[in-house]
């Protein structure tokens, strides 16, 4: 746990059973904004599943305060092909009032930690342009930019390009 001047942060696996509360972060995300491209927000089953998914495989973490989710952090398939098992891409979504907290910092954090214990070798993360809070959050966490996809999503009637990023976790995989 992390002692915050607001409360203490308690960051934890999610489970199944955190669903609803994860999607009621993620839903604005999806309906207001071009941070996420989907453009219908996953029902609570879909979103279960999503998390049983990502706990089996890589990382899903949830952060609490008071008793309830403010943020979650989670690692997923870089790309589906076998050679590329050992990248993971990750995401974090905090609820708006929690915003400049350290929530997202410390999620991440801790996320890459697990990431790199699971022998993860390269994390990836995806920002969609313009994001000056998230891509200052990624370089202060040692990612490095390695391009942009441009006009790479269309949604709300615009294209939006997207920036990528890049961070070593390990030099070789736990094993092959």
């Amino acid at each position: 746990m992390v002692a915050e001047a607001t409360g203490t942060l308690k960051i934890r696996p999610a489970t199944e059973a955190d669903a609803a509360s994860l999607l009621a972060i993620y839903r604005p995300f999806v309906e207001s904004t071009a941070v996420s491209f989907e453009t219908v927000a996953p029902t609570t089953d879909e979103f279960a599943a999503r998390i049983a998914k990502a706990v089996a495989g890589w990382q899903w973490l949830l952060a609490e305060r008071a008793g309830k989710c403010i943020a979650y952090a989670y690692g997923s398939a870089h790309r589906e092909r076998a050679a590329y098992r050992w990248s993971v891409e990750v995401s974090a979504y905090v609820h708006p009032s929690h915003h400049r907290q350290r929530v997202g910092r410390t999620l991440y954090e801790r996320l890459l930690e697990d990431l790199a214990r699971k022998g993860f070798c390269n994390a990836y993360a995806g920002v969609t342009m313009p994001n000056e809070g998230s891509i200052a959050l990624h370089q202060s966490l040692g990612f490095e930019s390695i391009g942009v996809f441009k006009a790479v999503g269309r949604k709300f009637g615009k294209w939006h390009d997207v920036a990528w990023f890049q961070r070593p976790l390990r030099s070789s995989p736990l094993q092959e």
